[in-house]
């Protein structure tokens, strides 16, 4: 059994967690934002859960400690709440002139509050201004682009949120109409046309949680099932949308790509 997240399904998770205990499966895997992994934890304790998650697994409750998650409990990290740092980091290699980077956010994911402090922290240091700006719905993008133009932001980053990443094509449109550099977590949003990405393979984190439930369905514990943390985080530069917005992508920046997309 299978349910697929959509827009405004946040109140819903409760009821469709429990209706895929009601069924007894053998293994709920939570991908998408942490409230999903949540609402399956309040809903079982004893139906094993494998998730994935951007933000820390025991600061929002999911575990007790990465090596030994305890319970019925365990999954992917994916580290990206503390990968915002150094996104802004490349944000501001990569437009030095930017004094304002906006931040769009989703305000209904648990992670949102602690991205936003790490990214303002990080502002601080670097000497920037951080603008920002919450959507949830499709009405929001527009009101939120429009905001980023008369604010004059320098770029926008795109928060790791299952709201934009089924909108990637979307946003990466939007900001290339209003001549704004986009930057996020996830590659496929700059194969997307976005402007670059800097964060955990999505692609191997998914397969690991299929690894884990198998595992798990062939007899192994999730509190013996270490939660794993990536070992390599990847740059993907698009280099064509670079061409479009008109900025020339230091050497020093491909030299550290992972991927430049012509």
């Amino acid at each position: 059994m299978e349910y697929r997240w959509a827009e405004g399904q946040y109140d819903r998770l409760p009821a469709l967690a429990a209706e895929l205990v009601s069924n007894q499966v053998a293994v709920i895997v939570a991908s998408g934002p942490p409230a999903c992994a949540l609402a399956a934890k309040s809903a079982t304790a004893t139906i094993p859960i494998v998730f994935a998650t951007g933000g820390d697994p025991i600061a929002l409750g999911l575990v007790a400690s990465l090596n030994r998650p305890g319970g019925n409990i365990t999954g992917v990290s994916l580290f990206n709440v503390a990968l915002v740092p150094k996104q802004l980091e490349l944000v501001s290699e990569l437009v030095p002139k930017a004094g304002v980077i906006a931040a769009l956010v989703n305000p209904d994911n648990p992670n949102t509050e602690t991205e936003v402090r790490e990214l303002e922290e990080a502002a601080r240091t670097l000497r920037l201004q951080i603008l920002v700006l919450r959507a949830r719905a499709e009405e929001d993008l527009t009101s939120a682009f429009a905001a980023i133009v008369q604010q004059r932001a320098g770029a926008v980053i795109v928060s790791f949120d299952s709201f934009f990443s089924s909108r990637r094509k979307q946003v990466a449109a939007v900001a290339a109409r209003n001549s704004i550099p986009a930057v996020s977590h996830w590659r496929e949003f700059t194969e997307a046309g976005g402007l670059m990405s800097y964060g955990t393979n999505l692609v191997d984190a998914y397969r690991q949680m299929g690894v884990y439930a198998g595992k798990i369905l062939n007899g192994a514990k999730p509190a013996d099932l270490p939660v794993v943390r990536p070992t390599k985080f990847e740059l993907v530069i698009n280099r064509k949308t670079a061409n479009a917005l008109g900025l020339t992508v230091p050497p020093s920046l491909l030299a550290r790509a992972d991927e430049v997309l012509e």
